[in-house]
């Protein structure tokens, strides 16, 4: 339990930020919906641009971050000397890159479909590169358990990416109409979208200057012995992250291409991209899952009992990313409302979607068998043939049914990754995961959203009645969980509730 314990309190500080900055980054949404129109297209751009730079940034990073944690941890190895190898090593590739994209900028937008617009493309590949090289800086707050600068520093990118991005798209706006020779010189309408791009830009490279201490207080060494063993641990993980940022991010990137000849490709592409929005706040707790599993997870690797912790953390994730998804299913009237409404009529993906960031929780959690062994080989195969139903389902349907196969395409990609992550780890690395009462939950939760999904006319009686069928799941969990138990033992939230 005091193992438990350690994960949910780092847990609740990386959630904590994460929630809380991508609740203010959702701010973002209603304001990019309102002022760039469904049928302008503009979303559909900041959607379509957006998801080159997710896999971007799994490419120069290539898995580094999570074999920095494996060195770092080993008893044979120096941190400082795991750490500056790393850092070297994805700085010196992220520069390389940068210098390859603007030498080759023209050629780049104009097949990406941006020829008129090159800035969009030269602007993010710096963000890009900036935003990989932080990833390893980030990695070791979070291997010195420093929750709290880590949060910080994220919650700072958000807040200020908000306010420029308020004062660009509504008070400069507004402004110009009365005082253009002023505001002019600070603010030219015609640059539209761009700005988004432009705000991340000023975002990112401020955060770089507050990792002074952890870029500055080292000793630089790079050790190619080490380096080489690491590149040999890393690069499966690197096939394994491209083929799962190609199950997020492939639909938005390709869509415009495989979706044909339309007048409203990018408008189409739009209200997709800003319907699943919607669905992250189950990224939001994966995200933070992971944030403190990952160096959880290898930090306690050796530990007797530890096969036993792994699989409560399995039991305890899906019943709470089950409650989630019945939360925002039954209040589905009112989070519709993030997007404008011109955007509503990609909502009925959200359901599809979230069952799909579910299942790749549950591969993730899942993962961590074969890079316990150092066969992270295994997670290059799972997700690469995830990867190809995906494309595979997007291919075939996307021309046909639109952006619903591309929801479609990303839950069998998912669960085809997820089953066999799982049954192959039983042969290899055997955790007794607690499967009958799994499927309760899952099935359980499916009858509720099942029951959810019943027309009721009035807004009010509908929320009334899904907020009674999500508190039935909640007793369930209460029952059979001895909640009151579970979260007095739990930091903070149990000095809370022993105080109720």
């Amino acid at each position: 339990m005091a193992n438990l314990k350690s994960l949910a309190k780092d847990t609740a500080i990386y959630g904590l930020s994460s929630i809380i900055g991508r609740f203010l980054n959702y701010l973002l949404v209603p304001l990019y919906t309102a002022k760039l129109s469904a049928a302008s297209g503009g979303y559909g751009v900041i959607t379509n641009v957006y998801a080159y730079t997710a896999l971007l940034l799994v490419i120069l990073t290539y898995g580094m971050e999570t074999t920095f944690f494996r060195f770092a941890n080993k008893s044979e190895e120096n941190p400082n000397t795991v750490y500056s190898t790393t850092l070297i090593s994805v700085g010196s590739t992220s520069l390389l890159f940068v210098l390859l994209v603007l030498a080759f900028l023209p050629g780049i937008a104009g097949w990406m479909g941006y020829g008129a617009h090159p800035e969009y493309v030269g602007v993010m590949a710096i963000v890009v590169a900036l935003d990989a090289f932080q990833c390893i800086p980030f990695a070791y707050l979070r291997y010195q358990r420093k929750p709290l600068k880590f949060a910080a520093l994220k919650l700072l990118f958000i807040v200020l990416n908000i306010a420029l991005n308020l004062l660009y798209f509504v008070a400069l706006p507004a402004l110009y109409g009365r005082y253009p020779d002023v505001v002019g010189s600070i603010y030219n309408p015609t640059v539209g979208v761009g700005y988004a791009f432009f705000i991340n830009l000023a975002c990112t490279g401020l955060v770089t200057f507050f990792f002074w201490k952890e870029l500055v207080d080292i000793k630089y060494r790079f050790d190619w012995s080490l380096f080489k063993r690491m590149l040999k641990y890393a690069w499966p993980i690197l096939v394994l992250g491209i083929a799962g940022i190609l199950n997020q991010t492939f639909d938005k990137m390709m869509f415009p291409k495989i979706y044909g000849d339309h007048a409203d490709t990018q408008s189409q592409l739009g209200i997709y991209g800003a319907a699943t929005k919607i669905a992250m706040i189950m990224a939001l707790i994966t995200q933070a899952f992971r944030y403190a599993y990952e160096p959880f997870v290898f930090g306690k690797s050796k530990d007797k009992d530890n096969l036993e912790t792994y699989a409560q953390a399995m039991r305890y994730f899906i019943i709470f990313t089950l409650l989630a998804f019945l939360a925002v299913m039954a209040w589905i009237d009112v989070f519709k409302y993030i997007i404008a409404p011109d955007y509503w009529s990609g909502l009925k993906v959200v359901p599809i979607v979230m069952a799909a960031e579910i299942m790749m929780g549950v591969y993730f959690n899942l993962s961590f068998w074969y890079k316990l062994i150092d066969k992270t080989i295994w997670g290059a195969w799972f997700s690469g043939i995830g990867c190809a139903v995906l494309i595979l389902v997007n291919v075939l349907f996307v021309p046909k049914c639109g952006y619903m196969a591309c929801a479609w395409g990303g839950f069998a990609g998912y669960g085809t990754a997820m089953v066999l992550s799982y049954l192959v780890g039983q042969k290899y690395y055997p955790i007794k995961y607690p499967l009958r009462d799994i499927t309760l939950y899952v099935v359980v939760a499916a009858v509720l959203f099942a029951a959810m999904m019943l027309p009721v006319q009035n807004m009010w009686l509908a929320l009334a009645y899904r907020t009674v069928l999500l508190l039935l799941f909640v007793g369930l969990i209460y029952r059979k969980e001895h909640l009151a138990q579970m979260l007095a033992k739990l930091p903070v939230v149990g000095r809370l509730f022993t105080q109720v």
